[in-house]
């Protein structure tokens, strides 16, 4: 097994603090979660987080225009400049401040900051410039207000900035130092001013106050009395402009009953939103300030808001709880609508299919997570207490979890429902999970008492009551081969129940310490327990004895907190492993527990693969080895602890709604306690090509990265890109598809594969060489998704089961990946024909007794395409030109099509597209 994972994304928070940018295209989103940064594709439905992190959660984000360079800065003021197209950081700066607005001109030469009272411009780097040393080289300091800067907003041409601040003013600035005399104050409101812009011919220059106050302003002179109106109007061509000037020709104002918290303005369309500290957004058009739309994303503050460059979509952001929308204003409908959980996770589980992580957490709350999207595609909340556990069965479309609040629930998964819940005779607090791999029966214990519960899926009725721990059941672990169940307890011992055996009588294993977590190996031949003490112990089952032991004590990385006062060294909070895994192949096992480490462990070598560091932020306890010196006094302990919120000049950020002393609930975003660097759950995917782990800051998703540019495989002088073309126009395509392969190109890979015809696609599989067979059903699962030719693909991945199935089924862990991609193709395409397909059918029927019961037309004639005339409860659609010839090969598509997750498992449908669909999907080519 491959152990080279990295860092890839990042699930389960979706916004933290700080602003929102689009690119300059308008289809991506970059959030900043914590000290990270999330892009999310909104036309492609994917998302990834940059393997960068900052010391400290991230304040502002800004993109330059060419999309090459993404520069982020942290509540300290510590930037990082990162190439956006490679992921790589280029530089590390240190701006020494609280950084409040961050903006690149829309040329991208300069980019401006706002450090306390001052605004900073600063050169971009560039590459083509001779003799620049240094990566950062300021232009120019900015004086001028009296209080801290809150925002800047550039004009379109590159050439001014404007600023505002909490001293109740706005001030226009140059750039260019000759036009310093441009330099103007905006005086005139009440309140702090919010932000300010410019308006597309950059006549107008508009300003947003906290107190809901909009005021215009406009480059004109003064205004006359009536008597010499006249006589100016005779001289309007010669005005002086000495005597022109900024002032207000118009005020408007919001009367709302809460504050302004943020604003955004589009020039080309002159649309202003507008957030406020109760959740609610509006929408205007100016300069005539009508109101275009007034809606609300909750009860809670909206932080930022942005809008794209074709200003169709606008992205909002709270940081409270945790939300982010994307909102398209025409339409009125949501792009993006997601959240967070509430609390900690406590718990995840991937699905069978490797493509969805479901989690668990404190709030009471299960939600189900898109792998490759990164979105939350449910929630269910029938919980009332904090849900300790979840676990899928088998086949996937049934899911259970287990809560404190004295239920165990069934979930389906097809229709998002709970259909069983599971009591004991009393009322019991659950805390561990176990779903036999049969699916007939569901184990839980808890802490409270000595026993584990048994319940029959099908009845909901509870059948047995296993006794014999003599502490509390800690954890619950089936394998994967048989029911064999493996129990750990705090009384020191492992026991290993045969569920449907005659005898219910077992051997306890003793072991030296109290079990924290337990996982049995696939093949139910082995259990393995993390203890107290720190150690992994490894058991085997058929001989009741011990066959190996790690001991993981020197591999944890162990943090000080704040409040501690003797060294990590000293520590023994968290030198111990609270959750392990086993991988597919039984020989690695992760390890994770309340520390900054993950352990990665090869078993029968009984060696440490790979440490990775779950954090470096420094707002969350146990992530420093060694403590500031200078932050540590003797009374007070560390000046981090230290409640300042008195300290700040707004009356809205000094308000405290949290119960005194409590953690949990009240206000999430306050730091008055620390969150604990902590893993409470870690799994390996079923694909075995990555592992999530939940964490302090969310579902840390690490992978093994496959996405090389340039990777040939048995490559020959002879085989080249031009050569592979050649073979293809001499109609050569199995040559012609293993140089591709050969070369690893995907856009080469696409061209042959699409470019061989559907008559020749089963004497190419026939001939293909096993060594490309599973290359080649990775590439199929991979295109699926976002190809159109829906029946081709079929018909390769058909041909090729049917001439290599000894060879796959010889080989099942190589093509696990592969299967699993094309399962979820299939299954996914299969909904939505049986969708359409009823649609079609009831509007069919609704068409038809319509013409029986008309007396006008009655020798009317209702053709349906796709429906035969003769059959109503039949729909036709043609699987391939092959499988209408021959009723054998339309059975042995039945067949294969059940046992690959029941696509169609309506009797009524026979699957596929018509002759003429086909034939024009064969002549495009998708480059």
């Amino acid at each position: 097994m491959k152990s080279d994972f990295s860092f890839s994304n990042l699930l389960g928070t979706v916004y933290s603090q700080g602003n929102l940018v689009f690119t300059e295209d308008g289809t991506k989103l970059l959030s900043p979660v914590g000290n990270r940064v999330t892009c999310f594709d909104l036309i492609n439905n994917k998302s990834f987080t940059f393997p960068y992190e900052h010391r400290r959660n991230i304040s502002r984000i800004a993109l330059n225009k060419q999309e090459t360079l993404l520069l982020s800065v942290d509540i300290d003021g510590r930037a990082i400049l990162v190439n956006f197209n490679s992921r790589t950081v280029l530089h590390h700066f240190n701006f020494k401040d609280k950084v409040s607005d961050l903006k690149f001109t829309p040329d991208s030469r300069y980019f401006a900051i706002a450090v306390g009272r001052f605004i900073q411009v600063w050169k971009t780097p560039d590459f083509s410039e001779d003799r620049q040393f240094a990566p950062f080289v300021r232009h120019r300091i900015y004086a001028g207000h009296f209080a801290d800067v809150i925002s800047i907003n550039w004009s379109s041409d590159s050439r001014f900035f404007i600023s505002t601040s909490k001293d109740l003013s706005s001030r226009l600035f140059s750039l260019d130092s000759e036009e310093s005399s441009i330099a103007m104050t905006f005086a005139g409101h009440r309140d702090s001013v919010i932000n300010a812009f410019f308006s597309a011919d950059q006549e107008i220059i508009y300003t947003v106050s906290k107190d809901g106050a909009l005021f215009q302003w406009e480059f004109t002179k003064k205004p006359a009395e009536e008597s010499d109106q006249e006589e100016e109007e005779e001289n309007e061509a010669n005005i002086d402009p000495s005597k022109l000037s900024w002032r207000i020709t118009k005020k408007n104002f919001f009367f709302s009953d809460s504050k302004v918290k943020c604003s955004a303005f589009h020039p080309e369309s002159k649309l202003l939103v507008v957030g406020f500290t109760n959740g609610e957004f509006r929408l205007y058009e100016l300069p005539e300030f009508n109101l275009i739309q007034q809606l609300s994303m909750g009860q809670n503050e909206v932080n930022t808001v942005n809008i794209n460059k074709s200003g169709e979509w606008l992205a909002f952001g709270s940081a409270k709880l945790g939300q982010l929308l994307v909102y398209e204003w025409q339409s009125e409908s949501y792009i993006l609508k997601q959240q967070g959980h509430f609390d900690s996770t406590n718990a995840l589980a991937y699905s069978p299919d490797g493509s969805r992580i479901v989690t668990a957490s404190d709030d009471g709350k299960i939600k189900i997570w898109d792998i490759v999207s990164g979105f939350c595609l449910a929630t269910f909340e029938e919980h009332t207490s904090a849900v300790t556990a979840v676990k899928f069965a088998k086949k996937g479309q049934v899911m259970f979890s287990s809560s404190l609040d004295g239920t165990v629930k069934a979930w389906d998964l097809i229709r998002y429902r709970n259909f069983r819940t599971f009591v004991s005779t009393e009322r019991i607090k659950y805390n561990a999970l176990a779903v036999d791999p049969s699916g007939e029966v569901i184990c839980a214990s808890s802490l409270d008492t000595y026993e584990i519960y048994i319940w029959s899926v099908q009845t909901a009725q509870l059948v047995d009551t296993l006794a014999g721990h003599t502490g509390p059941v800690s954890c619950l672990a089936f394998g994967v081969e048989n029911s064999v169940l493996a129990s750990a307890s705090w009384d020191k011992t492992i026991r290993v129940w045969s569920l449907f055996g005659r005898s219910q009588h077992v051997e306890p294993f003793e072991v030296n310490s109290d079990v924290l977590a337990i996982a049995m190996r696939p093949d139910s031949k082995e259990v393995a327990v993390s203890t107290l003490h720190g150690q992994i112990q490894f058991w085997d089952i058929e001989n009741a004895k011990q066959s190996g032991n790690i001991d993981g004590r020197k591999d944890i990385i162990s943090g000080r907190y704040l409040e501690d006062r003797f060294t990590a060294k000293n520590s023994q909070r968290s030198k111990h492993f609270n959750t392990i895994d086993y991988s597919f192949d039984g020989l690695t096992l992760v390890a994770a527990g309340e520390n900054n480490s993950i352990c990665l462990y090869d078993i029968p070598n009984e060696v440490l693969l790979r440490r990775f560091t779950v954090s470096k932020n420094m707002e969350i306890d146990g992530t420093l080895e060694l403590l500031n010196s200078s932050r540590l006094t003797d009374g007070a302990g560390s000046l981090d602890l230290l409640d300042r919120d008195g300290e700040l000049s707004d009356l809205e950020d000094r308000i405290d709604n949290s119960l005194p002393g409590a953690k949990r609930g009240g206000d999430p975003s306050l730091r008055k306690t620390r969150p604990a660097i902590r893993i409470t759950a870690i799994q390996f995917s079923p694909t075995a090509a990555s592992f999530a782990a939940a964490s302090t800051e969310g579902i840390l998703i690490y992978s093994i990265d496959d996405r090389v540019i340039f990777d040939p495989f048995d490559l020959d002088v002879d085989i080249t890109p031009e050569s592979t073309l050649e073979s293809l126009k001499e109609k050569n395509y199995l040559n012609a598809l293993v140089m591709a392969f050969r070369l690893n190109e995907t856009y080469l890979i696409h061209k042959v594969y699409e470019s061989v015809p559907i008559n020749d696609i089963k004497l190419v599989t026939t001939d293909l060489p096993t060594v490309y067979v599973e290359r080649l059903l990775s590439f199929i699962g991979d295109i699926a998704m976002i190809s159109q030719h829906i029946e081709f693909n079929l018909v390769w991945i058909k041909s090729i089961i049917s001439s290599h199935g000894k060879y796959i089924n010889k080989n099942k862990h190589e093509f696990n990946k592969a299967f699993r991609a094309i399962q979820r193709f299939i299954a996914r395409i299969g909904k939505e024909v049986i969708k359409v397909s009823k649609n079609n059918e009831y509007s069919y029927l609704f068409l038809k007794t319509a013409n029986e019961n008309s007396e006008y037309t009655e020798n009317a004639e209702i053709e349906f395409e796709g429906f035969d005339e003769n059959d109503n409860d039949q729909i036709i659609v043609d699987a391939s030109d092959e499988s209408n010839e021959s009723g054998e090969d339309e059975d042995n598509d039945k067949d294969d099509e059940e046992e690959n997750g029941g696509w169609f498992s309506n009797k009524k449908l026979q699957t596929s597209l018509e002759d003429e669909e086909s034939e024009d999907s064969d002549d495009e080519d998708l480059e």
